[in-house]
């Protein structure tokens, strides 16, 4: 029988924004534990962590663990994985994870990547699926929940009933590269891209051309630097690889920028200064 809250003993595999974000939300339904992969990158995490936590409504830091022990993570019924956008580094972690909670559900963050790929290279398809959030995690109501046709019984119930008690609106969407809203949204801001060097434009000139324009609360450039353009990057190949579109294809000029370090907010430098 499923939990009201789908699952009762989450953990978070990763350190970075997202995973302490989640931490953070998975914290106002009870304990939750956080794994990093070094001790600088649990000290960093507990704070960050702390940090999200403070900024939501019903999060209690003190109920996010985080440990570098991988075995502390045995008991887990779910375990989501939230680490670079790299299938190699995910699939790896995913099958290690396996092996250490080999009764738990797995999820993936994956925006880009096969969520039927990434649980095959675990060893565990039927136990696998997608769990797209957006950043702030703790702010943004929408995951992208992507479910494959071979999942075990039950999996769905839990992961829909974990999202409705995590306050988020869950959409089931197919198992195609970018699902919907990167699908949608990454030709655009690299469009912005093309067209901020073609016309000779600053960033703040075309970004205040979309927020006063068409209302959108952030332009697309400052969105890139928001996101990351080493992230952008990476969705960008996949997209492209997908589709065959050169539209899905992020400009050569981020993969400059990123290539000089240029990533965006998290750097200091992107777009813009931070």
């Amino acid at each position: 029988m499923t939990s009201p809250n789908g699952y009762e003993r989450p953990a978070v595999a990763g350190s970075g924004t997202i995973a302490c974000g989640l931490a953070a939300c998975a914290s106002t339904l009870g304990e939750v534990t956080l794994l990093a992969r070094s001790d600088t990158s649990a000290w960093r995490a507990e704070e960050d962590a702390e940090k999200a936590a403070g900024k939501l409504e019903g999060a209690v830091a003190g109920h996010i663990k985080v440990t570098t022990d991988a075995s502390k993570l045995a008991g887990c019924d779910l375990i989501v994985e939230a680490i670079a956008e790299d299938a190699d580094l995910k699939g790896e972690l995913l099958a290690s994870l396996a092996k250490t909670a080999p009764d738990a559900d797995l999820a993936s963050t994956t925006s880009s990547l096969s969520v039927a790929d990434l649980g095959d290279r675990a060893g565990a398809a039927d136990r696998v699926f997608g769990l797209h959030v957006f950043n702030p995690v703790t702010r943004m109501e929408l995951i992208e929940l992507c479910i494959p046709g071979g999942a075990r019984d039950g999996l769905g119930d839990r992961a829909r009933a974990w999202c409705g008690a995590l306050d988020k609106t869950a959409v089931e969407v197919p198992d195609s590269t970018g699902f919907v809203v990167n699908r949608l949204l990454f030709p655009y801001l690299f469009d912005a891209v093309r067209f901020m060097e073609e016309s000779g434009m600053t960033p703040a000139a075309v970004d205040d051309c979309m927020r006063l324009g068409a209302g959108h609360p952030m332009g697309p450039l400052k969105l890139l630097d928001f996101v990351g353009l080493d992230v952008a990057l990476a969705i960008g190949e996949s997209l492209g690889d997908e589709v065959g579109d050169e539209a899905h294809s992020a400009p050569a000029l981020i993969a400059d920028m990123v290539a000089e370090g240029k990533l965006g907010r998290k750097s200091g430098e992107g777009f813009y200064s931070y």
